[in-house]
């Protein structure tokens, strides 16, 4: 019988490499990277002001398509309001 090498290889632990678990792909901790983004918590107008933009916008156009979605808009509001 021939001199081997095989009975000197070592088996390796799993301390190298990524972490996976998720099929192969590499492991990721919930919730969004978005979260992050942001700056002082003002992301955008308030529903007084939408609601005065969306009236002014309904009087200012002639676009059917465009008057349904704001009345329908509209009326969500004050729905939720309660001054419907």
């Amino acid at each position: 019988m021939t001199y081997s090498n095989l009975s000197k290889i070592k088996p390796q632990f799993r301390t190298k490499g990524n972490i996976t678990g998720n099929f192969g792909a590499a492991k990721v901790k919930a919730g969004s990277s978005l979260n992050d983004i942001g700056g002082d918590g003002n992301i955008g107008a308030t529903q007084d002001e939408y609601l005065n933009r969306l009236y002014y916008a309904f009087d200012n156009t002639t676009d059917p398509k465009l008057r349904s979605f704001i009345y329908q808009e509209i009326k969500k509001i004050h729905i939720q309001r309660g001054t419907w």
